[in-house]
């Protein structure tokens, strides 16, 4: 019995034979050992649990049994043998019963079996043809490579043509950036939608209160009469039926925020980075997040452009409450500036590379960013290995020119601005430069040779592009400039002619050609090309110096609409004052017409000018009558009519030649004084005007200056000169103070000549590191 219960557990052993004069005591122990569990099931359940052995035959061995049962299978009832033995599963000899034994195990062997004889047969008679499979198999991951790929270059940085590191490193940089704008934006989003849910909520609830009151009174109204019919209650079944397509429509906006929430990583890409604009296939991208324009400067915000003015002046100031309060001309009708939109012009990547430079791109790309991280001198290094390595690569020079053009702006060396030069020569000259390249390289040589001061190799520069585009517009615009900036008027003349010819619209080339024929003293020709280009609106027409022209052209015409345009120079930023009009200013300085010696500070110098004024007219006076041709008509194209000489001592606070030998009294006066023999943006000269001269209304070119005159020879009528709208006259020995930055005119109808002597001073209001550090003029 022990035996048996052992492996019951686990496992169902044959019965052991019993002999017959056992039989009973052994049911006895049974009896004995299970009459408490017995006894509460009945009798009757006895006999059905154990196979229904009747009271008068022997007891089945239950005790014996029942663990089995229980521990195996709750359905296997102990079946009796013909010879009174007791087996499990109800079926075959002594050892039948370990048929469920076996059975899983032998199923498992057999299952294995046909499994081993199925390969054996599928590989042996070739069933399945496995080298189509594994083609197929390799088929679908090239294409789906393909596709995957063809979906990532929309996020190509680096214009490789396809997705790689790079541009993942690109992508995420951004992404990074934007990052907080991102989340602001997903918050504001989610809020909103939030609120609308909110709102369609409260809408609905209100409008289903109201439908329901509604459908109630029209039930009541149904019962009264056909009323009920009336358009009015069809309204609102109707405003019902929409009622009910709410929670539909709340539904797909809670969708919406779902999906806005579990964005995936393609997704959240596209919201941090805008998808490229699709490109030409013959176009090659040349950067990765920086394009550069023509000029070889990098772009990183294309903006609009702004006028070359911006990058000359220094204005303005203001004026003092007695300026302000002057009166100023009546003003007619403001003139019409034609408006441009703000968007800017998007600009196509120049083609930098050919074909072999496509090929050490990623060499190329390595020392680039170096130079645009800002580390100079290691890019520079790169590149010049580059150079040495492959020397016919106008990619790899032209990059060396740039990090010699950056480091030379770091160390402020000229020297290494030179080297810059020569390297974009050489990258020009290399062959099988691409014309984007070649364009580049010399308009930036060209600028470079510009800020060096060499404008005549700036000049040839220019000509040899030209030469090269000779349908390019802006390069003939340039060449004109060079031309004037070497004083060769005629041939920018010419050159502005041709792009005329070409162009009869380019307001660039309108100013410049009505500047040029105002310098001519063709006044009246000069007014329509000077107008017209301001009003073209065109990059580089909006420039001080344009309004300036046009308005001292339309006063000499007598035209009172200069002083519109004035004032449009004005609000441009380009002058002080409609006054003050000067071009090259000092912000902050005291704006007045008119001073006296106390206001200056100059007191002492002032003091001694009106004490020696005679010594300093006797010296004048003989330096007139030995007509030794010292004093030099004025070349400013300043008078009307009539004639005008000065004698100059002192030019942009240096001494003018041997000047001084004819008058050293006047000369040993001055040098005691040096905020006049200093003044670098001044002069100290005599002025003789003979009777008939008118000088037009005109400005001096700075506010950094004050002017004085000390009258030497004044006849007793018809001499006088007006600042800003007050006009005074000269006495002898007495000295004017005004600031010829503000609009002056003088006018000489003696019988005689007039002679006074000039001295320029700072402003009292400069620094001495202003004064010092202050370009002459």
């Amino acid at each position: 019995m022990q035996r048996y219960r052992r492996y019951g557990a686990s496992s169902s052993a044959p019965v052991e034979e019993v002999h017959a004069e056992d039989e009973v005591s052994t049911e006895e122990e049974v009896f004995e050992q299970d009459t408490e569990p017995l006894v509460e099931g009945g009798g009757q359940a006895e006999v059905q649990q154990t196979g229904g052995v009747t009271k008068d035959g022997v007891q089945p061995m239950k005790d014996d049994l029942t663990p089995a049962v229980s521990e195996t299978e709750a359905k296997n009832h102990p079946v009796e043998s013909k010879n009174g033995k007791r087996t499990e599963g109800g079926g075959g000899g002594g050892d039948t019963g370990g048929g469920p034994k076996y059975s899983m195990f032998t199923w498992l062997v057999v299952l294995a079996l046909l499994g081993v004889w199925s390969s054996v047969a599928v590989v042996y008679f070739d069933i399945v043809d496995y080298d189509s499979v594994i083609a197929r198999a390799k088929e679908f991951h090239m294409n789906f490579s393909q596709v995957l790929q063809g979906k990532l270059t929309a996020y190509d940085a680096d214009g490789d043509g396809d997705f790689d590191v790079e541009d993942a490193k690109v992508l995420l940089d951004e992404k990074k950036l934007r990052a907080s704008g991102l989340r602001r934006s997903r918050l504001r989003t989610v809020e909103t939608k939030e609120e609308k849910k909110k709102g369609l909520k409260a809408e609905r609830q209100e409008q289903e209160a109201e439908s329901s009151q509604h459908v109630t009174e029209t039930g009541s109204e149904q019962a009264v009469g056909p009323e009920s019919t009336s358009p009015d209650a069809t309204g609102s079944v109707a405003d019902f039926l929409t009622l009910n397509s709410f929670p539909e429509r709340e539904a797909l906006l809670l969708q919406d925020g779902a999906d806005s929430g579990s964005q995936d990583v393609e997704s959240e890409i596209q919201a941090a980075v805008s998808l490229p604009p699709v490109l030409d296939n013959s176009f090659v991208p040349e950067e990765e997040t920086d394009s550069i324009d023509t000029t070889g400067v990098l772009l990183k915000d294309p903006t609009t452009q702004g006028s070359v003015a911006e990058s000359e002046r220094l204005t303005s100031s203001t004026l003092t409450d007695e300026a302000e309060k002057q009166p100023e001309p009546p003003a007619t009708a403001e003139p019409q500036m034609e408006t441009r939109p703000d968007t800017p012009v998007k600009k196509k990547k120049p083609k930098l590379f050919n074909k072999f430079d496509k090929s050490i791109k990623t060499e190329i790309d390595a020392a680039e960013k170096l130079r645009k991280k800002g580390k100079v001198e290691e890019a520079l290094k790169a590149f010049e290995q580059l150079v040495q390595q492959y020397p016919h690569s106008p990619r790899a020079r032209y990059g060396k020119a740039q990090a010699e053009d950056d480091l030379a702006e770091k160390l402020r060396s000229n020297d290494m601005l030179q080297r810059a030069i020569t390297s974009y020569r050489e990258a020009a000259e290399l062959p099988d430069v691409t014309s984007d390249l070649l364009r580049a390289a010399l308009k930036r040589r060209a600028e470079r040779q510009q800020f060096l001061g060499r404008i005549r190799g700036s000049l040839a520069t220019l000509e040899k592009l030209v030469q090269v585009f000779p349908d390019d517009i802006s390069l003939k615009n340039d060449l004109g400039v060079a031309h004037l900036l070497i004083g060769d008027n005629k041939g920018a003349k010419k050159v502005y002619e041709e792009v005329l010819a070409a162009a009869p619209a380019d307001g660039f080339a309108k100013v410049h050609y009505g500047f040029i024929l105002k310098s001519e003293n063709k006044i009246a020709e000069s007014i329509p090309y000077l107008r017209e280009g301001l009003e073209s609106g065109e990059p580089g027409t909006d420039d001080g110096r344009f309004y300036f022209h046009l308005g001292d052209a339309l006063q000499r015409v007598g035209d009172d609409s200069a002083y519109d345009w004035y004032e449009l120079g004005h609000k441009r930023g380009h002058f002080a004052s409609v006054w003050q009009r000067s071009l090259y200013n000092v912000d902050g300085l005291r704006a007045q017409p008119w001073w006296t010696a106390k206001e200056t500070g100059y007191t002492d110098l002032v003091k001694m000018l009106e004490r020696n004024w005679k010594t300093i007219r006797d010296e004048a006076l003989a330096m007139m009558d030995q007509n030794t041709g010292v004093f030099m008509p004025e070349e400013e194209n300043l008078r009307e009519r009539g004639e005008w000489g000065q004698y100059t001592l002192w030019q942009q606070g240096k001494k003018v030649g041997n000047s001084c030998q004819g008058v050293p009294k006047t000369c040993s006066l001055m040098e005691r004084y040096p905020e006049a023999t200093g003044c670098k943006r001044g002069q100290i000269k005599f002025s003789v005007m003979q009777p008939g001269t008118h000088v037009w209304p005109h400005t001096g070119p700075t506010n950094c200056r004050l002017r004085m005159h000390l009258g030497l020879v004044i006849p007793k009528h018809g001499c006088r000169i007006r600042c800003t709208n007050q006009t005074r006259e000269w006495e002898e020995g007495k000295v004017l103070i005004f600031d010829d930055s503000f609009e002056h005119e003088v006018w000489q109808e003696a019988d005689s000549f007039r002679l006074i002597f000039i001295v320029d001073v700072w402003h009292p209001e400069l620094t001495p590191y202003q004064r010092q550090t202050l370009s002459p003029i």
